[in-house]
């Protein structure tokens, strides 16, 4: 049995443009425009800053995601943290995680909390396994919250903004160790 093969022959332009092609794809930075979706519109440049996964009592709960500009995380400016869930969570069981950990920061009048509720109430989606809410903290201050691609709701106003974010982020969150890896801090 004879085998026959076929030589390929390049020339030296077209093998460096070639190469050049595969290198630059290579090394070109990956958008994170790509993995929050319509939130990037709201996060100019928007980068990778961190990301960590949360577990409660050995249980895999959601993979966070945090970006901002140029990959630089500032509490006072523009972000997105993107939770990717792991187990089936209720709308209403998410809002009501949110308000007990907002109530244990402190600093919020009974009155406020409750109309935080309602409002996360009526924007919180069911979530399956691998389904994500991104909320996003606008550069006027506002939190607006993404499903999937989708916006699903606005809550105004930089003090639901700072306690929303806090739950993560702050420094009086319950995880430090996943606050660290958000904000770049960990390893």
């Amino acid at each position: 049995m004879i085998s026959r093969t076929k030589s390929i022959t390049l020339n030296w332009p077209s093998l460096s443009l070639f190469c050049f092609i595969l290198a630059f794809a290579y090394l070109a930075p990956v958008s994170a425009h790509a993995d929050i979706g319509p939130a990037a519109s709201s996060v100019p440049s928007a980068q990778l800053v961190g990301k960590g996964r949360m577990t409660y009592l050995g249980f895999k709960v959601f993979d966070a995601q945090l970006y901002a500009p140029n990959g630089v995380y500032k509490s006072s400016g523009p972000f997105a943290l993107k939770l990717t869930y792991l187990r089936n969570f209720k709308g209403k069981a998410i809002t009501e995680s949110t308000v007990k950990e907002i109530k244990r920061q402190g600093g919020v009048s009974a009155a406020q909390l409750t109309s935080w509720e309602k409002q996360m109430l009526a924007i919180f989606p069911n979530v399956s396994p691998g389904q994500s809410i991104t909320g996003v903290r606008t550069a006027n201050g506002n939190t607006v919250f993404y499903y999937g691609g989708r916006k699903i709701g606005t809550i105004s106003g930089s003090a639901f903004s700072k306690r929303f974010f806090s739950i993560w982020l702050g420094n009086n969150t319950r995880n430090p160790g996943l606050r660290a890896k958000l904000v770049g801090a960990g390893s």
